[in-house]
């Protein structure tokens, strides 16, 4: 097995955003560089939690094609793969499916980051993508055309998220910081939506819940 050591922190990262919410069963995947030349892929249609080093794909970067591994890489290997040739400064891309930054996405609006700390990791606003179907060329197509060198973070119009950054960590990191900057969004709409009819006691019994969430680090 080639690779060995990438393999493994690919299954350890995959297990952690299943444990924080952020990938569930099959759903979310991510690519790190292995080298200039080779990324380390999550599998498609693979539990997590089921999942080994010898199930990771590691692929050429330049046109994809298979190296090492037996299953089928992620439909979303496009979209990593645009961010990584795009981006030879990160060394990570994460596809999540997490619950606050992808409610963001079916407002379909970029979000404004504010703080030192929430802008040196995402930068100064997440841009949205337009909707394309899932694990489509016209989606990794649709996401080259958004991305920018001073942005680690996008929203993908009503589909989740995806982040990069320099190392597994700092992307890691880029993912709490957006879970963070979505929630302070959403209880800022919600709270003007309940103070207009405070009548609505579905507002407020959500932004009781949204008040009461938080967003775990995660560290390698």
């Amino acid at each position: 097995m080639k690779f060995p050591e990438i393999r493994e922190q690919v299954v350890r990262m995959s297990v952690m955003l299943a444990d924080h919410g952020f990938f569930a069963a099959t759903g979310g995947n991510l690519a790190l560089k292995v080298d200039a030349e080779h990324i380390a892929v999550t599998p498609s249609a693979v539990d997590y939690y089921q999942m080994g080093p010898e199930d990771v794909c590691i692929l050429r970067l330049r046109d994809l094609a298979k190296v090492d591994g037996e299953r089928k890489p992620s439909v979303e290997t496009g979209m990593h793969a645009k961010v990584l040739q795009a981006r030879p400064d990160c060394a990570a891309s994460i596809h999540t499916h997490q619950p606050i930054a992808s409610a963001c996405t079916l407002i379909g609006k970029p979000l404004r980051v504010t703080g030192a700390g929430p802008r040196e990791l995402l930068g100064d606003n997440v841009p949205i993508v337009g909707y394309a179907p899932s694990g489509t060329s016209w989606l990794s197509k649709k996401l080259a055309k958004a991305l920018r060198p001073d942005a680690n973070a996008y929203l993908l119009r009503t589909h989740g998220a995806i982040c990069c950054g320099t190392s597994a960590e700092r992307a890691l990191q880029a993912i709490v910081a957006l879970e963070a900057v979505a929630l302070d969004y959403l209880r800022g709409r919600i709270a003007a939506r309940a103070a207009l009819l405070p009548q609505e006691a579905a507002l407020q019994r959500l932004l009781t819940t949204l008040n009461t969430e938080l967003v775990r680090d995660m560290v390698l």
